[in-house]
């Protein structure tokens, strides 16, 4: 019934898809999600399309609002246009409150009959107190199956201050290296583990389309990406997490993390480092445990910009790892005194914003940005009664 509602929910999804492409092509006019959902209707009575009918019409109902907000965030130009969905991918079915019942802690989904058999996954949480409003079953590439629960649930209490301010410099040999001298390697998860994963793609291409073989090889090369996947994202958590419990404002630089992956020469490397990632989940932190996330304008030269005396470089080749400054003799790491710049930087930025810092929205734009960041704190500190 799982396979059957993945095969319907992807045929919905594809075919709205197709008609609201052509009809925006043809006419320029945009599709409602009311439009979508009466042209669903009309395909189920339809011969060719009777079988929509056999399974549970939420997760239907669900694909057309989902796509018509993907088409919203692509016009508001949040995201990319709508791509096609393929039976090779990640496969989910979301169900709200009116296709199954939760008691007891026993799931039962709608068209099934017999309750469904789950590991729960959280110890210090009690299965039989829940109350979700929605349930989401999803099949992995590598076969296995997770169903995840929405649950409404108290804001948390803000994390007791502890007085400390760090800034953030994010690197590929280095994930990160703090203004207090703390270096995180970056632990290339995909590195370490490709070659095993190019040894099942040639097997994969090895073996004939179709064949059970050639679906095997696929698996294990689908279960290598999961490794990698839930690798990287664990190391991600652990860092963050110790970041946001170890400062009250936490400065990081904006990265143009699309437009650097066009050098083909480190685009690899950077999508292993996962940057996007790391700042999302700094964000979303910082705001639940009530912590200040400054985020430095893109522009701002932290890397060659003297610490000590604010003195700045015309040029810094990216190969010099250490340089010494011309005016105060001091010989700076490259990295560390890019995370001292980032950390004075994000100081002015928050005090210049009275608190309201908090968020990853907040940076300095243009030529407002200080020729020093060390020097215009100290100079606002001087002038301060």
């Amino acid at each position: 019934m799982f396979n059957r509602t993945f095969g319907c929910v992807r045929l919905v999804w594809n075919k709205t898809l197709s008609e609201r492409s052509d009809r925006y092509r043809d006419s320029g006019a945009r599709t409602s999600c009311k439009q979508t959902s009466a042209t669903l209707t009309v395909w189920k009575r339809t011969e060719e399309l009777s079988f929509l009918s056999e399974v549970s019409p939420v997760p239907l109902q669900q694909t057309l609002r989902h796509q018509h907000a993907a088409f919203q965030n692509f016009f508001a130009r949040r995201a990319r246009y709508p791509k096609v969905k393929t039976r090779n991918g990640r496969q989910t079915a979301h169900c709200t409150r009116s296709a199954f019942g939760m008691r007891h802690g026993m799931l039962t989904l709608a068209r099934t009959g017999l309750p469904l058999r789950f590991v729960w996954s959280f110890a210090d949480v009690d299965v039989t107190t829940l109350d979700p409003t929605t349930v989401v079953i999803t099949r992995e590439p590598d076969g296995r199956w997770y169903v995840t629960f929405a649950v409404d649930a108290e804001e948390p209490a803000p994390t007791e201050p502890v007085g400390h301010a760090i800034g953030v410099d994010l690197g590929l040999t280095d994930l990160l290296v703090t203004s207090d001298g703390l270096r995180i390697a970056n632990p290339r998860q995909f590195a370490r583990r490709a070659r095993n994963l190019a040894r099942y793609q040639r097997r994969t291409a090895r073996c004939q389309r179709g064949s059970n073989n050639r679906r095997k090889a696929k698996t294990r090369g689908a279960q290598v990406h999961r490794k990698i996947r839930n690798a990287r994202r664990d190391f991600l958590h652990r860092t963050t997490t110790n970041l946001v419990r170890s400062a009250d404002l936490i400065a990081v630089e904006d990265l143009n993390v699309a437009g650097m992956r066009r050098n083909h020469h480190v685009a690899h490397a950077i999508s292993d480092v996962s940057w996007g990632e790391f700042k999302r989940q700094l964000a979303c932190k910082c705001a639940r445990a009530g912590r200040t996330l400054v985020v430095i304008d893109r522009w701002y030269p932290s890397g060659k910009t003297c610490s000590a005396c604010g003195h700045r470089l015309t040029e810094l080749a990216l190969p010099a790892r250490h340089w010494p400054c011309p005016s105060c003799r001091t010989l700076h790491d490259r990295d560390l005194n890019a995370a001292k710049n980032i950390l004075a930087a994000g100081r002015v930025v928050a005090r210049s914003t009275s608190g309201d810092a908090s968020g990853a929205d907040v940076s300095r734009q243009g030529s407002s940005l200080p020729r020093s960041a060390m020097n215009q704190e100290s100079c606002a500190v001087r002038r301060s009664p």
